[in-house]
């Protein structure tokens, strides 16, 4: 096997390519309505063959809403995967061809009844790396106007605000697991404290 490049000054190998899986074949096993199962052979670092099994999804959005007086938007939802009524920022997959804040600031308008004056795009999460091509746009929403919902037909959810303080209560007493929202949560920590910068574009622009 090739060794491992020395690392360059921010300790990161500058070349990844003893790491890197080669795919060989490809073999659909699972057409759902809008997630797939893949089966792939691929050549290991190494020159062996394995087996790699994951699953194709379109990506989504989520977003972490700011209320005038500090609190945050969130969302209780059962996820029947887990058998569980879960905490959640307000987050939806995108359409064929949606464009990332279009699909924000529709999903934040569906599931809350909120829109936004201001919006600003924090990052991208992948929640599940070890099986899913999933990704996850993290958008920061503010100066919030409410309205009606849109849920979709078979769509049950309750929408209420909390404050930071309190969410991050519950992300370290477990009561929220869900991977996005833990995320969500470390980026509202560090944009609140001043680490870490957004850049904030009208709605529109």
């Amino acid at each position: 096997m090739k060794a491992a490049p020395d690392p360059d000054a921010s300790g990161k190998p500058a070349d990844d390519a003893h790491l890197v899986e080669t795919r060989l074949d490809s073999m659909q096993i699972l057409k759902g309505n809008f997630l797939h199962a893949m089966r792939d052979t691929v050549a290991l670092p190494d020159g062996t063959q394995a087996t790699r099994e994951y699953v194709v999804h379109p990506g989504a959005v989520m977003i972490v809403a700011l209320c005038d007086d500090g609190r945050i938007v969130l969302e209780r939802q059962y996820r029947y995967p887990v058998q569980a009524v879960m905490v959640e920022f307000p987050a939806g997959k995108l359409d064929p061809g949606e464009d990332s804040l279009a699909c924000a600031q529709r999903e934040l308008l569906e599931e809350t009844g909120y829109t936004a004056s201001e919006w600003a795009r924090a990052g991208v999460l992948h929640p599940v790396i070890s099986y899913s091509t999933e990704f996850i746009d993290i958008w920061f929403a503010r100066g919030l106007m409410l309205g009606p919902r849109k849920l979709d037909a078979g769509e049950f959810l309750d929408v209420f605000t909390t404050t930071p303080a309190q969410l991050l209560a519950w992300c370290a007493g477990g009561e929220v697991t869900d991977a996005k929202t833990l995320t969500g949560a470390l980026w509202l920590q560090n944009v609140l404290s001043g680490a870490w910068a957004l850049d904030w574009q009208p709605t529109g622009s």
